[in-house]
């Protein structure tokens, strides 16, 4: 388990505090076994009491399943091997292991990060780690599963600590996960919410995807600065005089002749697969474009976007085997694929973790209960009678609670839009400033949350290093990154507030 030094500053003692504390609760496997009951438990105690709220969307009463029936008992038991082989993390991360993997293990990664960044400084490094963590989510849920392990091998490189570069990325990829400097999936899926119910008010409502752009676009950098000094300022320091020849080299040096044609033709090979992707992306009936959106490729059923782990894996599968070839690390297939399933192996307690992680999710679905939470939540935030900016701000607040309790950010807003956008629009202000407000709460508590889908994996990601790392350890290294980010958004969202200013091309904060 990675310990902290002691230091004297208030912040460092409620760092080690919560460290402390979170690495007492169960192992996560165990802790998802509990939850699972837990939810059992209570659809049963809610069901009785009659708990039950109105979906905003549809105007239908929803009710707790009580799972604790017979009926409840035989759905769980027959529905536990499709709860586990459907859940859409799982497929995604075994997915971006065989890109990942082959581009890690053969070396690829470090000899690239070597090459680009053995001049820069520390906190330059940190800065490109963070930005491109960032802007990660136009590749969807790929940089979850590759950015951590990328960072750690690069500040190993750099004699620093490796979990340090590991959460470091993850806070970057996860509480910055609305940031991006180009529209992307998730600007398409949450407007695909917005203007149906912003039309509840006003049914000739029509903008477009990139109603946050212009708000987004600032936020990457300023997030960057930002999670830069976090990183280095208050996170750093927790991992200082710590003994690193157990992990293997801990300094740079010079790219040997193999290494540099290895990253010449790996680059050849990359770019011969980016051009084939373009390719495959032009044309007014293009292979990557969904036949049914006018061949976009941007729409979020076209092969481009629904297969963008795939082509994140591939993109990284080739240059990894062709560096390993090329360098002379692997003399035949047997060797790259031996790598590759090596990769797999890293990943068996994260694959143990997500079938109970599988049923959890299931069983919390099935009760209603997360969308009753939403609901009352929303319903408790429109009660308070908040006005203007409070009102904003509220908004931020209670996504960043039904956060905690719902993983996906598109169901949350399916749930919250029809609340929020009209609430918000009898109030005057624009749809794009609740929709920004939402996704600000929707990202900065993501890598706080144990439930959240991806939090197992950091922890597997971890304990390649240290293997009795805890969920303490995690949370207390992620919750600066939270709480600056989290400050920092609430700031800017004031600011464009007060001043006014255009959020994206036809968003603005208040109703013309």
């Amino acid at each position: 388990m990675t310990q902290a030094h002691v230091r004297s500053g208030l912040f460092d003692r409620l760092l080690g505090w919560i460290e402390r504390v979170g690495n007492k609760l169960p192992d996560p496997t165990t802790l998802f076994v509990i939850l699972a009951f837990l939810v059992i438990l209570v659809s049963w105690l809610c069901s009785i009491a009659g708990v039950s709220a109105v979906h905003p969307g549809t105007g239908k009463t929803i009710t707790v399943t009580n799972l604790l029936t017979k009926e409840g008992f035989r759905m769980m038991w027959s529905k536990a091997v499709p709860n586990f082989a459907g859940f859409a993390p799982f497929g995604m991360v075994l997915v971006a292991v065989i890109g990942a993997g082959s581009a890690e293990k053969s070396g690829f990664l470090a000899a690239l990060m070597q090459k680009m960044l053995a001049k820069a400084s520390r906190t330059m490094v940190t800065a490109v780690i963070i930005f491109i963590g960032i802007n990660g989510n136009v590749a969807g849920d790929a940089a979850f599963v590759i950015m951590p392990p990328l960072a750690a091998v690069t500040y190993l490189g750099m004699g620093r600590h490796p979990l340090l570069g590991m959460f470091t990325a993850f806070a970057a990829v996860a509480a910055g996960f609305c940031a991006n400097i180009s529209l992307g999936l998730s600007d398409m899926l949450a407007y695909g919410f917005t203007e149906p119910a912003a039309k509840m008010i006003d049914p000739t409502y029509q903008q477009n995807p990139a109603i946050n752009y212009y708000f987004l676009v600032v936020s990457c950098i300023v997030l960057t600065i930002v999670g830069t000094f976090v990183s280095e300022k208050l996170v750093a320091p927790r991992f200082e005089g710590q003994d690193l020849s157990k992990y293997g080299k801990a300094e740079m040096t010079n790219l040997t002749p193999e290494q540099n044609k290895g990253l010449f033709w790996a680059g050849v090979g990359f770019l011969v697969g980016i051009v084939a992707l373009i390719l495959m992306c032009l044309g007014s009936d293009p292979l990557m474009g969904d036949p049914n959106e006018g061949g976009s490729i941007m729409a979020p059923k076209s092969p481009f976007m629904s297969g963008i782990i795939v082509t994140v894996s591939v993109l990284l599968f080739i240059p990894g085997a062709i560096y390993g070839f090329a360098s002379g690390k692997y003399k035949n297939d047997k060797d790259l694929f031996g790598d590759v399933v090596l990769a797999f192996k890293d990943m068996a307690p994260y694959i143990l973790l997500c079938f109970f992680c599988a049923q959890f999710t299931n069983y919390f679905g099935w009760s209603n209960l997360g969308i009753i939470i939403a609901v009352k939540g929303a319903e408790g935030l429109r009660a308070l009678n908040f006005t203007g900016i409070p009102l904003l701000v509220g908004v931020i607040f209670v996504s960043c609670i039904v956060n905690i309790f719902i993983g996906s950010a598109s169901a949350k807003w399916a749930i919250l839009a029809p609340v929020f956008v009209p609430m918000m629009m009898l109030l005057h202000f624009d749809p794009a400033v609740t929709q920004v407000a939402y996704r600000i709460g929707d990202s900065i508590t993501n890598p706080l949350s144990p439930l959240f889908y991806y939090f197992p994996l950091i922890l597997g990601f971890a304990h390649r290093y240290e293997p009795g790392t805890g969920m303490g350890t995690v949370i207390a290294n992620m919750f600066p990154f939270s709480l600056c980010f989290a400050i920092t958004w609430i700031i800017q969202l004031v600011i464009w507030a007060l001043l006014d200013l255009p959020l994206g091309p036809g968003g603005g904060i208040f109703l013309q």
